[in-house]
């Protein structure tokens, strides 16, 4: 190990021990990983909140919001019904009509898009979120259930269980620490995990996801371990209404997305029978400007477009044409692992 994953490493023990975590009167269930993106959190956050209001529950979701610039707490609840508490410090952004990335982070904007009457509390302190959350809107307290978006360092929240999602088809990388590698944390943080989730198992060999299980056992033997799958299913456009994925499948797409893995995102079209005429990758998190929209529609050539969910919700506001589709990506698990994760509720 390098003198900077060392460095990284010795930060991160100091760091948690120096944390004491508060308990909020609730139930807490944690979504996270221990890589640098690209497991599918935010498709896992979506189900398990939809499972959740199914079994009568009030799931609400606390989350960093990343890269977002709204501060403190601030609740997001679906286009039209967005608002920031007055304490927000981004001038002229009390109010919004449509979920802003800008504002909340990619993702959150995205939950908020997909989840319209499910509460989404952003602040970077996930306890103050969360008591915000109790203090401030009419929750039956018996039902309520908060899930902790990308959770697994945020120490100074107690969690009643931990899910850790692994990447089937990349699950540690050269398992060495940022910034060697792309491990968060050494791979011995597994232990900490309540339920184990092998995301994206159908895209690997059975093998493959074999290995990475009794690779996991060496780190955890108590904790459940189920294969979930992220199944691509059908287009959005860019006004947010379905289209059945024949419309253009068999025919060349221009693919664009700035995500953390790509090629994942590649292959789930691929698998559909997209013929991939171009991929054209950006950094995770990227904030397109209409320049990079109007190059892309040169470089397409009249090919239709296809880009991520979590992309196309950073493209609202700008010149669209008509041609341009978002996947939709769905997080598909047995049932056995929501009757463990719900059951003491």
């Amino acid at each position: 190990m390098g003198l900077l994953s060392i460095i990284y490493g010795l930060g991160l023990q100091c760091r948690r021990s120096l944390v004491k975590p508060q308990k909020l009167p609730v139930k807490v269930i944690s979504v996270g990983n221990i890589t640098l993106g690209g497991t599918g959190k935010t498709p896992a956050v979506i189900a398990i909140a939809e499972e959740a209001k199914k079994r009568g529950l009030s799931p609400c979701i606390l989350t960093r919001g990343y890269r977002g610039k709204a501060k403190g707490p601030c609740l997001i609840q679906g286009p039209g019904r967005n608002r920031l508490v007055p304490r927000s410090r981004v001038k002229g952004q009390e109010t919004t009509s449509t979920p802003d990335p800008s504002l909340f982070g990619d993702e959150p904007a995205l939950m908020a898009e997909r989840l319209k009457d499910v509460p989404i509390i952003k602040c970077a302190d996930r306890y103050e979120g969360g008591m915000f959350a109790i203090s401030n809107f009419k929750f039956q307290i018996s039902n309520l259930i908060f899930i902790l978006d990308d959770g697994f360092q945020h120490w100074r929240l107690h969690r009643d269980i931990d899910i850790l999602l692994i990447d089937a088809t990349g699950p540690f990388g050269n398992e060495k620490l940022f910034p060697e590698g792309r491990l968060r944390e050494p791979l011995v943080s597994m232990k900490r995990a309540g339920i184990i989730v092998i995301t994206k198992s159908d895209m690997a060999g059975g093998d493959q996801v074999e290995a990475l299980v009794r690779k996991v056992r060496q780190y955890n033997r108590e904790a459940p371990v189920f294969r979930a799958s992220h199944k691509p299913s059908f287009l959005v456009n860019a006004s947010g209404e379905t289209v059945a994925a024949d419309m253009v499948k068999n025919r060349n797409v221009y693919v664009f997305a700035g995500i953390a893995n790509p090629n994942s995102f590649r292959d789930g079209l691929t698998s559909l029978g997209f013929g991939i005429s171009a991929v054209k990758s950006f950094r995770d998190h990227y904030k397109y400007k209409q320049k990079d929209i109007d190059k892309i529609i040169t470089e397409a050539a009249g090919s239709d477009l296809v880009t991520t969910e979590k992309d196309m919700v950073k493209l609202k506001g700008l010149r669209l044409p008509g041609n341009l589709f978002a996947l939709r990506i769905e997080f598909r698990i047995e049932d056995a692992f929501y009757d463990i994760l719900f059951r003491d509720i």
